[in-house]
């Protein structure tokens, strides 16, 4: 039996756009609802596929005659023959799939014109100008959709006529202009192809279906679907719609134009669109003419406005959806060509949900469920000015949105100096470390030419809300000579850049920015949704600031908090180290006793910020040979103070004596002093002797620390116990703020959580630490403490016992970044920036497990997890804190795994609290 390939507008199912495509369903649905539609059929996108997976180029078997059959009911429908000389009928040959892609499939135009039936098509309207100007448009699109010669050999002909007529735009050219043009047109074709355009109106559209079809496999509509990430599912394959046609270009009482039901970019509930008189849909689209504002025509067609309008209630109340429609006036006569759901900024999403939920055009689901939750990035983060025009000096990968300008500056040190001082910064660096932290709070954004979207510089810059571009291998970075090279341009420090993080940009001198806006229709959309979430949203938070700005997004806790952020800070690390350089316990701990006061205002100051909801915080987690500089950094400043020294030692009073004693060292000192500041000769030579033993001991304990593979090594709970009093510090700090909070009147929930937890054992030595703490703490503050003790669950172990650990637990946190790169065995830079890409262009991986949840892998070991843990403590509180936190569909099977909460970077919560609200929503489609 054969399949069925072809549906007349009639019979189509206007509902099944993966069959029709959406522009070829939506014709099915408007002829049949009764709109003014030119008559026409659909050829599916089932035989899109087949064509193309056919060995042989051909159409399948049958699919002409059907297309034949059809035709002759286009003929029937306009009174029209095709191919007839005297009264022609033209066609539009367009493409259409599944998912829209505006322009990135071809489509071909007055398709019939030949020798003969221009003629007819002249004497069918009496307007010879009418009949060339079609004609040859006709002979250019096709012989660059179908034929595949390039718009250049076309432009540059009809360029040269309209200069030799003075002519400003196409409308001015006369009829023998137009003539010759054609002429010249059949001589491009035949000069580029070796054989003569098509006359056999049949050929025409045979070679013209193909070409439509084949554009599904263009260059630009691959790229299109990789980067909306539109799968095989969602759209496979164009379908064909084949329309007779109506012209825009017959005269005075003739238009074509383009409209929304609403406002794309502000979400007003007003008509917005543009048209054009005498003209062709391709002249709007293209820009060929300059269109007028659709508010226009009332006073030019008010008769045909009017109709537009009733057009344009009839779409939106129909489709329930803001429509985004194409319309031709062909003497007088009002025809709908094509609608779909409108593509909106995020702004105007916002508002025409809102505003369509209270017009009872939509329900609230229906409201919430037609924004996708990623889109709402473009609210949440200052973006480039989209009036201003600029080429990117380079581009990386888009790690954190937002945009922002600066000088680019190499390191941590000079970022914070210059820009404590009041000036903007770009920190550059080849990668980022957790010592850089101090550079990134003083950076407007940070740029790196190595690492992903889920580097440090990545996960740190969408923590604190600045813009990043990572991984711009373009740019290699010269931190030495302080410059960076991109290709035959040098960036010296102190230039100014541009760096946009939602599109991995980067850009030369400063552009202008705007800063976004959280309207009152965001709030009530995000209010609608946190009704219908049964998945809390909290934020990472490090600082008050942070955790102030997160509730602003509507966090309701903390379920991550950092405490290694705290660390770097320009005014502890010097403790730090001083901790680290310990030779003793008792060295150790009169350095953490200093760093004390500081983690309890630390602490004090985000339960504070974020009371009354809980706040989790890990307790130290990276390997403490993090906060020393490396070997070579370390090595380069140790000749630094020994050349220092060297310089001091000869003061001006024993430079004669070394004159006398050693001419050639007196030559080379002198030519080192010459510029050199005069308090050279008075440096104190036993400050000098202290920084440098002060060196070569951090050296030396870098040498000692430093691990094959520190991301699997000394870390996490395992420094505890090894050193446990630095947890016994930070279990004090958290117990001593909590206390004072108390104390004050302030309602607080602290939660206390240890990392890289693989044994119950490490709990419960973990615990006793608390428990003598805690007892301690309420002696001297005079106050009960009560606190969560959880684990996080980030070692595959952990998820293997899990319910051993629920003995020792009140609460899971799943560390995602961690437990993703142990249950791959992949190091996540790594990965990123070496095979990962590879593996996602061969479909091996489809996704970077880093940035969506591996739900078969990790997703499992997550549910196991649950299960075990739960199975002992039934009221146990499960959460994630990882970077798939923020990520929608990680989200969505956060909720079906039944975690109670996700947590993520505070720009991102507003983006999880809608995504929340979608999983409970599509709870009965989740499929995985």
């Amino acid at each position: 039996m054969m399949v069925k390939h072809v549906f007349s507008f009639l019979e189509g199912d206007g509902k099944n756009k993966k069959l029709l495509g959406g522009k070829g369903a939506n014709l099915c649905e408007m002829t049949q609802i009764g709109l003014n539609v030119p008559p026409g059929f659909v050829i599916s996108t089932e035989a899109c596929v087949q064509y193309l997976e056919a060995p042989n180029g051909e159409l399948p078997e049958g699919l002409l005659d059907a297309v034949k059959v059809h035709m002759a009911d286009i003929e029937r429908a306009t009174g029209k023959k095709f191919g007839d000389p005297d009264n022609p009928l033209l066609v539009s040959v367009r493409s259409g799939s599944a998912m829209s892609m505006p322009g990135m499939m071809d489509t071909v135009l007055n398709l019939g014109l030949n020798s003969q039936t221009l003629h007819g098509l002249i004497r069918q309207t009496s307007n010879e100008r009418f009949a060339y100007d079609a004609y040859r448009r006709f002979i250019q699109i096709f012989g660059k959709v179908a034929m595949g010669i390039p718009d250049q050999y076309f432009d540059e002909t009809l360029d040269a006529i309209k200069v030799r007529a003075g002519a400003i735009s196409d409308v001015d050219l006369t009829i023998e202009d137009l003539k010759e043009i054609v002429e010249l047109f059949h001589n491009v074709v035949e000069e580029q192809k070796f054989r003569p355009f098509p006359e056999d109106v049949w050929e025409q559209l045979n070679i013209a279906i193909k070409a439509v079809f084949n554009s599904w496999s263009g260059k630009r509509a691959v790229d299109y679907r990789k980067q909306f990430n539109i799968t095989l599912d969602q759209a496979n394959g164009t379908a064909v719609s084949i329309v007779a046609m109506v012209f825009g270009n017959m005269g005075n009482d003739s238009g074509t134009g383009v409209g929304f039901t609403r406002d794309p970019a502000t979400g007003e509930n007003k008509m917005f669109g543009e048209y054009l008189v005498n003209a062709q849909g391709e002249d709007v689209v293209a820009g060929i003419r300059t269109p007028r504002p659709i508010q226009a025509m009332a006073q030019e067609m008010p008769d045909l406005y009017h109709q537009l309008e009733e057009l344009r209630d009839r779409l939106e109340k129909h489709y329930r959806e803001v429509q985004d429609f194409e319309f031709t006036i062909e003497k007088g006569i009002l025809y709908c060509l094509q609608t779909r759901n409108g593509k909106m900024n995020a702004t105007a999403m916002v508002r025409t949900s809102v505003e369509m939920v209270n017009e009872g055009l939509l329900t609230k689901p229906e409201g919430l469920l037609r924004i996708n939750p990623e889109h709402l990035e473009q609210l949440l983060y200052p973006g480039l000015d989209p009036n201003f025009k600029a080429e990117p000096l380079s581009q990386g990968l888009p790690a954190s949105p937002g945009a922002a300008s600066g000088k680019c500056i190499f390191d941590a040190d000079s970022a914070e100096r210059i820009g404590r001082a009041g000036q903007k910064v770009i920190l550059v660096r080849e990668e980022t470390k957790p010592e850089d932290i101090h550079g990134f709070f003083a950076s407007q954004g940070i740029l790196t030419s190595r690492g992903g979207k889920t580097s440090h510089a990545a996960v740190v810059a969408r923590g604190m809300g600045k813009p990043c571009v990572a991984g711009a291998e373009g740019i290699h970075v010269d931190t030495e000579h302080r410059l960076a090279i991109v290709g035959d341009r040098v960036l010296h420090e102190g230039d100014i850049i541009t760096i946009d993080g939602g599109t991995g940009n980067v850009y030369l001198g400063e552009i202008p920015t705007i800063e976004p806006e959280f309207s009152s229709y965001l709030h009530t959309l995000l209010d609608w949704a946190d009704e219908s979430a049964k998945l809390g949203v909290m934020a990472n938070a490090d600082t008050p600031e942070a955790a102030e700005k997160a509730r602003n997004y509507g966090a309701v806790g903390i379920g991550l908090c950092r405490t290694e952020r705290m660390f770097n800070a320009v005014d502890r690390l010097p403790l730090v180290i001083d901790m680290i350089l310990a030779d003793t316990v008792e060295q150790r701990k009169e350095a953490l006793n200093r760093l004390l006061p500081i983690q309890r205002s630390d602490f004090s100051g985000i339960l504070k910020a974020m009371a009354p909801y809980p706040v989790t915080v890990r307790l130290l987690d990276p390997p403490i040979h993090e906060f020393l500089p490396s070997e070579g950094e370390l090595e380069v400043q140790i000749e630094d103070l020994r050349r220092l020294h060297d310089t001091a030692r000869l003061t001006e009073k024993n430079v004669e004596s070394l004159k006398l004693i050693d001419p050639m060292l007196h030559s080379n000192y002198m030519a080192q002093r010459q510029g050199l500041p005069a308090f050279f000769a008075s440096l104190d030579l036993t400050l000098i002797d202290a920084a440098l033993a002060k060196k070569e001991l951090m050296l030396q304990r870098a040498r000692i620390l430093k691990e094959v593979n520190p991301m699997l090594g000394h870390r996490g709970v395992r420094l505890a116990v090894s050193f446990p009093e630095i947890y016994e510090m930070q279990i004090r700090a958290i117990l001593e703020a909590a206390a004072d909070c108390i104390k004050e009147g302030i309602e607080v929930h602290p939660e206390i959580m240890v990392p890289q937890v693989c044994s119950v054992l490490e709990l419960e030595y973990v615990q006793k630490i608390i428990d003598q703490v805690k007892k301690e703490v309420e002696e001297s503050h005079g106050v009960e403490v009560n606190f969560k003790f959880g684990s996080m669950v980030e070692v595959v172990r952990a998820c293997i016992t899990a319910d051993e650990l629920a003995g020792a637990s009140e609460f899971f946190s799943f560390g995602t970044n961690d437990l993703t790169q142990a249950t791959f065995s992949f190091s996540r830079e790594d990965a990123e920036n070496k095979f990962l890409p590879y593996y996602q262009q061969q479909n091996i991986l489809p996704e970077n497990p880093f940035e969506s949840l591996d739900v078969k892998g990790v997703g499992n070991l997550m549910k196991l997890a649950v299960k075990g843990g739960r199975s002992v403590r039934p009221d146990l509180k499960i959460g994630i804190c990882g970077e798939h936190g923020g990520h929608p569909a990680s989200i969505r099977f956060c909720h079906h795994a039944g975690l109670d909460y996700v947590s993520c970077s505070g720009p991102r919560v507003p983006i999880a609290r809608l995504a929340a609200a979608h999983a409970t929503m599509l709870e009965k489609s989740y499929d995985k």
